[in-house]
């Protein structure tokens, strides 16, 4: 199961994520967001990265023009859009792209079922709550081509590997505080999501 750390604001954070073996680093183009960090400061973290990092610029309510060249200006690989998007809007960007499914029910984790996609828990607010989606809503589903984000800790990573799942996406589950991560909870989080 791949991982994304997600509410990257500094170099540090970065490097403790890949180097405990994170497959991607979610960097939050959001300015409400608590890790809101700027294009600038995230190119600057992304051009010291290794290579094969996925590097994921996180959007809400942004113009394709406008993620295109956060995404250039930011050195991203892929824009996760957290807003309601359809396919159109998907195949325009210039940019390769992860639409956000803020799942209310059952049948909305079947959204963008062609395509990966990331399911998180729905709640009012954008930039996720740590609320966590009903497990039971995936029995059965083909999970290959679904990121799960949204409430996901150390503690509770394991729960979710039975069900196929791509990936992980964690933030607020590995953090000391608002935008600055707890190694040693990345360090758990990511060896119990793909080593354990």
């Amino acid at each position: 199961m791949r991982v994304k750390i997600c509410g990257i604001t500094n170099l540090e954070d970065a490097l403790t994520a890949i180097e405990a073996g994170a497959d991607a680093l979610g960097f939050v183009f959001y300015e409400k967001s608590p890790r809101y960090i700027t294009p600038e400061k995230a190119r600057e973290i992304a051009r010291k990265l290794p290579p094969f990092v996925e590097r994921v610029g996180l959007f809400v309510n942004e113009s394709k023009e406008s993620i295109e060249a956060v995404c250039q200006e930011s050195c991203m690989s892929l824009a996760q859009l957290h807003f309601d998007v359809d396919e159109d809007f998907i195949e325009s960007l210039a940019v390769k792209a992860l639409p956000v499914v803020r799942a209310k029910e059952p049948a909305d984790i079947m959204r963008f079922a062609d395509r990966y996609r990331l399911v998180d828990a729905y709640v009012p607010q954008f930039g996720g709550a740590g609320k966590r989606i009903a497990l039971e809503w995936f029995e059965g589903v083909d999970c290959s081509k679904i990121i799960l984000a949204g409430g996901l800790t150390p503690q509770n990573v394991a729960e979710v590997k039975r069900y196929g799942f791509y990936g992980v996406d964690v933030s607020s589950g590995v953090e000391a505080a608002k935008g600055r991560k707890d190694p040693a909870k990345v360090r758990a989080f990511i060896q119990k999501a793909k080593f354990e």
